[in-house]
């Protein structure tokens, strides 16, 4: 079948707030916008800003329930159930965006399904101990409850995973993730930045920026105590379930912005002295963001950042970008921001900038469509 012809059908897990994911999912959409988006639920006005109209997007029985945006993390042992009610069947390709089970919809031999991997289920994997303790879910009947759901998680995710004809990571470091769990092979495709969202500001202002998700993983509460230890201003700017926690811990020196976005989140970023980084992430978008502006890194040495963020060593000022540390701890964090003061003359925001336009929209948009125009041709002569 000429790709002329081609019933194309997106899936992504779930449309709640704005992420890497989702920008990805647009460029999706751009490129195949006749494509109708399975999920498992949706809030309207995130769908709207990604360009779906209501009646182009199908979700599973979960939108249904009265609390699933607000606590839909307390649904996950009906995740897989549920990804497997959506019917794909008049599609010849599946184009899934996947962090949880959207890879794990149910297809036939004859349609060609490819997976942009954002990461295997984290929660199921990697941070399985760390979110048992984040939770208070150590010991006791509860406890014994979360383990077996990850458990069959783990389980139910290594067998979807054969569901997937090809694998896109979005890092090297996500790719040897999927190995790690699936033992497949993974193409890598950097995800998009845009850089018009994101411009290029020179002059800097006296304060240290931290954009996040207010969650534990992400480290919020690391970088604040490190900065109430050094006194130097720091703008934290995010949202999430310790927000509040957030606000208790920080001293004067610290102000809690809440959420921004769009232009406003970047004059912020364009004009911070350097981005604090601290959570080991599959890909990490958000100092991509702050290169483009121009703005240096100071970032957990670990996960895909050191895939997109080039450390200063003292003699590569034609390409540095940043400063790693390597343990996520107030006298590595302390450190690693001493250095950038001894250092942050040298930092050139033309050169940050730069290497961020590797990462650019229509690089990723190209390369998508070519890795799905070749499997698509190679599949139909099968």
């Amino acid at each position: 079948m000429s790709d002329k012809y081609m019933r194309a059908a997106l899936v992504h897990d779930w449309v709640v707030t704005p992420g890497g994911a989702e920008r990805c999912l647009a460029v999706f959409h751009e490129l195949y916008p006749k494509a109708p988006l399975y999920t498992l639920f949706y809030n309207d006005k995130e769908i709207r800003k990604l360009g779906f109209a209501q009646e182009e997007v199908q979700a599973s029985f979960l939108q249904g329930k009265k609390t699933i945006l607000e606590r839909y993390r307390n649904f996950l042992p009906l995740f897989p159930y549920a990804i497997e009610q959506l019917d794909l069947s008049d599609y010849d390709l599946i184009l899934s965006s996947s962090h949880c089970v959207a890879k794990g919809v149910l297809t036939r031999a004859d349609q060609l399904h490819i997976c942009y991997c954002h990461t295997p289920v984290r929660y199921a994997w990697d941070l399985t101990h760390r979110y048992l303790q984040e939770n208070s879910l150590t010991r006791g009947l509860k406890s014994t409850i979360a383990r077996m759901v990850l458990h069959y998680l783990r389980m139910w995710d290594i067998q979807s995973s054969n569901r997937v004809d090809y694998f896109i990571a979005n890092s090297h470091y996500t790719a040897r993730r999927i190995w790690r769990a699936y033992r497949r092979e993974a193409t890598v495709i950097y995800p998009p930045v845009d850089l018009e969202i994101f411009p290029l500001l020179e002059k800097k202002e006296n304060y240290f920026l931290f954009v996040s998700r207010l969650v534990p993983y992400k480290q919020a509460e690391l970088v604040i105590e490190t900065f109430n230890r050094t006194g130097n201003e720091l703008k934290v700017v995010g949202d999430g379930p310790q927000l509040n926690r957030c606000h208790r811990l920080s001293g004067k020196n610290v102000e809690i912005m809440g959420y921004r976005t769009g232009s406003e989140l970047a004059e912020i970023m364009g004009r911070a002295r350097a981005l604090i980084f601290a959570a080991d992430e599959d890909f990490g978008i958000t100092p991509v963001e702050a290169q483009a502006c121009g703005t240096p890194v100071i970032a957990f040495g670990r996960g895909g950042v050191t895939e997109t963020v080039i450390p200063a060593n003292g003699n590569n000022w034609d390409q540095a970008t940043g400063i790693f540390f390597f343990e996520q701890t107030v006298s590595q964090l302390e450190c690693a921001i001493g250095q950038f003061l001894d250092w942050e003359g040298n930092f050139n925001p033309l050169v940050i900038r730069h290497n961020a336009e590797r990462f650019n929209s229509l690089r990723f948009k190209a390369d998508v469509q070519a890795f799905i125009n070749s499997k698509y041709q190679e599949w139909t002569k099968s």
